[in-house]
């Protein structure tokens, strides 16, 4: 099936917010690589045999709303054979590879494929199959680095929204996730999951002509989160201001999410829940908690016994949630395990919004 992805860009304007992180972008050394900044080759680029990966084509077509004269554009993933590729400007798969020294090195072919002016808009195909794919925008240039894995397969080190050090640290930047590819067909999203930075929106147009719009955030939307963060920060003493990040001249760059921000300060609102989980677990060691799980385990009754929470028919209990189990929702009480029965598979996605009274 044809389709035409339209993504627009709109830039945040500059705001000044005394409590925000001020980024300091620095070289290799100062990067951080973890699973949530790197896409992984499955064998290594430089010896596999390829398969022909010229079906998939795609056109996508970049609507630039920035007054700036900076704009560029970078797509990553995986091609159909599982190597990692970059678009170059000429429409053509860039195969990176890393060497064995472990120390990152950094992307020098052309993979930035520069934007109009603003109201311009820009055309390119991809020339095959793609997934785990990310088209990333920047006002101004985004650097990448490869590292090998233990596979000896090239692992592509993507810009950290995180490390207020990384060498991208003092851009403005955002992605789209993309996934394209025969089994499973088209799929793309706009994450604002991390940190909210540039703001992107989007729209899919088949060759039936159906339209699929995601609007995504206003332009001021980091500016504004910032404002509200800054006040709440006063208003309870949380490090709610230090989420954003701004640049030494002010400009708002990228506003957090908390669980993003607790990799760089762990200890950050390691209270702010503890007082209303203890009245919550105190509530239910009395007064049953029933979760609709909407499958076939039904309606499942949970209550607290020895400050573990447990739920009829579940292989397990809940411990009290950190705020990083809670910001996340994902982890501690909320991981899912090897062995875990259908009901805790169940009651896992819908317990914490339930853990209320």
């Amino acid at each position: 099936m044809q389709a035409l992805l339209n993504i627009l860009l709109a830039l945040s304007f500059l705001f000044s917010h005394a409590l925000a992180v001020v980024v300091s972008p620095g070289g290799p050394a100062n990067i951080v690589i973890t699973k949530e900044n790197t896409i992984n080759a499955t064998t290594d680029a430089r010896t596999k045999v390829r398969r022909d990966t010229s079906s998939g084509t795609l056109d996508l077509s970049f609507l630039n709303n920035i007054d700036s004269p900076y704009v560029n554009a970078y797509v990553t993933g995986l091609d159909s054979n599982g190597d990692l590729v970059m678009l170059q400007p000429d429409g053509t798969w860039y195969y990176p590879t890393a060497d064995s020294s472990g120390v990152p090195q950094a992307v020098e072919a052309d993979i930035a494929i520069s934007l109009g002016g603003q109201g311009s808009v820009t055309n390119i195909t991809l020339p095959g199959w793609i997934s785990s794919g990310r088209v990333y925008f920047a006002d101004g240039s985004l650097q990448f680095f490869t590292v090998q894995s233990a596979t000896g397969a090239a692992s592509l080190v993507t810009p950290s929204a995180v490390n207020p050090s990384d060498p991208s640290a003092g851009v403005n930047w955002g992605f789209v996730e993309l996934t394209n590819d025969e089994t499973y067909g088209l799929y793309a999203n706009i994450s604002y999951v991390d940190f909210i930075g540039l703001a992107l929106g989007m729209t899919l147009t088949t060759s039936g002509g159906t339209n699929q719009t995601a609007l995504g955030v206003q332009s001021t939307a980091a500016i504004g989160v910032c404002t509200d963060l800054t006040a709440q920060a006063a208003s309870d003493g949380q490090p709610w201001g230090e989420l954003c990040m701004s640049d030494s001249t002010g400009r708002v760059l990228r506003v957090l999410s908390p669980t993003d921000y607790l990799s760089i300060d762990s200890t950050a609102f390691e209270d702010y829940w503890t007082s209303y989980i203890d009245e919550v677990w105190s509530y239910y060691t009395t007064t049953p908690l029933t979760i609709d799980t909407q499958a076939a385990a039904g309606e499942v009754n949970c209550t607290v016994s020895n400050v573990t929470l447990y739920c009829d028919g579940d292989n397990r209990g809940y411990a009290k949630p950190t705020a990083t189990d809670l910001f996340g929702c994902n982890g501690g009480p909320f991981a899912i395990e090897g062995g875990d029965n259908a009901v805790h598979y169940a009651v896992v996605p819908r317990l914490p919004t339930n853990l209320v009274f």
